[in-house]
C-alpha cells in the first residue's frame, strides 16, 4: 500500500484489524526508521523531539507489484 499525505508518501505492508476505529490508518512512529514522520509535520517537540503533531489526513493506494 501507498499511504500518501500532502507532506510525502511512503510504502507499507498493511495489516487488517479490528482494533482501530474504521476510517483510522496507524503507522508506528516511536522508532527513527519508522515512516509515518515522513507524513506529518516537521515541527518537533523541544524535549522529545519527536512530531508535534502525531494526526493528519491521508490517502491509501493499492500499489501493484
Amino acid at each position: 500500500m501507498e499511504v500518501s499525505s500532502r507532506r510525502g508518501s511512503v510504502r507499507v505492508k498493511a495489516r487488517l484489524t479490528e482494533g482501530i476505529r474504521q476510517g483510522t490508518v496507524f503507522l508506528p512512529f516511536h522508532f527513527r526508521e519508522a515512516p509515518a514522520n515522513l507524513l506529518t509535520i516537521k515541527a518537533l517537540d523541544p524535549v522529545a523531539k519527536i512530531p508535534e503533531f502525531k494526526v493528519c489526513a491521508v490517502k491509501i493506494s493499492k500499489v501493484e507489484g
